[in-house]
């Protein structure tokens, strides 16, 4: 019960940390299950390839990618379009990944989909109204501030859950609770200046 308790509460930090970065926390995660302590065996499962050196190298490139696209004019935009979906993806995964296919796979998934998937989902979604903010405010000149305070709260989040887990845990389901204040109150305000202009 207690390895589940860690396993869900690294599930929820990582995925944290890939609302603001898809690929950083898996590429993390690979590399510590490759050469770090960690205690999951994934051998014969179907995330056995998660600790494959191409695997490895793969993550890292998308990593120095999905880093530089950020600090691009326009490109930071297009990537916030792709970025929701794959950060829900990721955060499942690596969950569902770290929870074990020895649990229940129903009780797996489910957790994994709620806690890991839900997680990244609402912090990627404050992450995209945060840069239209700044695209629309700056002209996307203040874009690259936002892209390295999101390079940062990624890294943190994501070294994080893999040293501490259940501090990551619990300082991410306090910045998703603010994230999604966030959302409401830009929804809210949205639609009194569209009623106003009416």
């Amino acid at each position: 019960m207690y390895e589940a308790l860690v396993a869900l509460c690294m599930g929820v930090g990582l995925s944290a940390a890939a609302g603001f970065r898809i690929f950083l926390p898996p590429f993390l995660l690979s590399l510590v299950v490759r050469f770090g302590n960690l205690n999951l065996n994934l051998e014969g499962t179907s995330f056995e390839f998660f600790e494959s050196e191409i695997t490895i190298f793969l993550l890292g490139a998308a990593v120095i990618a999905e880093t530089l696209g950020y600090y691009i004019p326009w490109v930071d935009n297009l990537l916030d379009s792709v970025a929701t979906p794959a950060a829900i993806i990721a955060g499942t995964g690596m969950t569902a990944m770290l929870l074990g296919e020895e649990m229940n796979p129903v009780l797996q998934w489910s957790l994994a989909i709620i806690a890991g998937g839900g997680v990244s989902a609402g912090i990627q979604g404050a992450t995209v109204v945060t840069r239209g903010a700044s695209t629309v405010v700056t002209g996307g000149v203040g874009n690259p501030i936002v892209s390295t305070i999101e390079n940062i709260a990624a890294l943190f989040f994501a070294l994080f859950a893999l040293i501490l887990p259940f501090l990551a845990a619990f300082g991410a389901v306090l910045l998703l609770a603010f994230a999604i204040k966030k959302m409401i109150d830009r929804g809210m305000s949205t639609g009194k200046n569209s009623l106003q202009s009416e």
